[in-house]
């Protein structure tokens, strides 16, 4: 069989459960172990940070894998890229925020946490996601980055933050918003061009609204049956629950353990 390159999503693709109570199906680590034999490629695709991303990289074997929603490219686990967000864009955000006394925070680095002004962020998203650190006087403007920003608005009160408009935004949480880079069909094309792929033998698998940019006519997309209804009126096959066997079910139904 030719060689594809396989990107997986973690959260509900690779992962099931809940935050902080996540595990991997022992039919995913199989059928990730029988991909590999078989001599394909496979990666992660995840809109998590790199820092966020890195520790489920290396449990399950992964080398490389496409994070920060499209923008942060691992090779070989060395991170060759990462792009921020447009930074006047991000800070305006913020600005946005103070005035309308909505609660802010923010990643200006590679890093597993993320700051806020004040607790009053962590105390209202009661978030296990990540850890939020409190910063007094914390300024945006005494970074010179900005890769991420979270905004504690229930829906649709996202709708009226103008600044918004201009920048990507998805919410996973019905306390708050994560501002940051959305497309990892990007990074995934960075990647295969690294290794002098064919876009026509990528494979993706994903669940979430996320993951719409990376199921792209071009090649084929796998959504988990657990997966939204727009991913899989998208998708070119949609398989089991991620907690039903369903990464190993769309590989042998593919017959890529061969």
């Amino acid at each position: 069989m030719k060689r594809k390159f396989i990107f997986f999503d973690i959260d509900g693709t690779l992962a099931v459960g809940t935050p902080g109570r996540q595990y991997i199906p022992e039919s995913t680590t199989l059928a990730l172990k029988k991909l590999r034999e078989a001599g394909h490629f496979v990666a992660i695709a995840t809109g998590r940070s790199q820092a966020m991303a890195r520790k489920v990289m290396e449990e399950l074997g992964f080398d490389h894998m496409v994070s920060d929603g499209g923008y942060g490219i691992t090779i070989d686990r060395k991170l060759v890229h990462l792009e921020p967000l447009n930074y006047e864009l991000a800070v305006k955000l913020i600005e946005e925020c103070r005035a309308k006394d909505i609660l802010w925070a923010f990643s200006p680095e590679n890093v597993p946490f993320r700051l806020a002004p004040d607790n009053r962020f962590r105390d209202i998203t009661a978030d296990e996601y990540m850890e939020t650190r409190v910063m007094e006087n914390l300024n945006p403007r005494d970074y010179e980055k900005i890769y991420k920003v979270y905004v504690a608005v229930p829906s649709p009160e996202e709708e009226h933050l103008e600044t918004l408009r201009e920048l990507p935004w998805c919410r996973f949480h019905d306390t708050y918003i994560f501002v940051e880079p959305a497309d990892k069909s990007v990074g995934i094309k960075r990647i295969v061009d690294h290794f002098q792929g064919s876009y026509s033998d990528v494979v993706v698998f994903g669940d979430e609204k996320n993951d719409l940019s990376m199921f792209l006519p071009e090649w084929t997309s796998i959504a988990m049956g657990n997966a939204i209804d727009a991913l899989k009126e998208r998708a070119t096959y949609v398989t089991r629950d991620a907690a039903d066997d369903g990464i190993y079910h769309a590989c042998e139904t593919y017959g890529w353990f061969l």
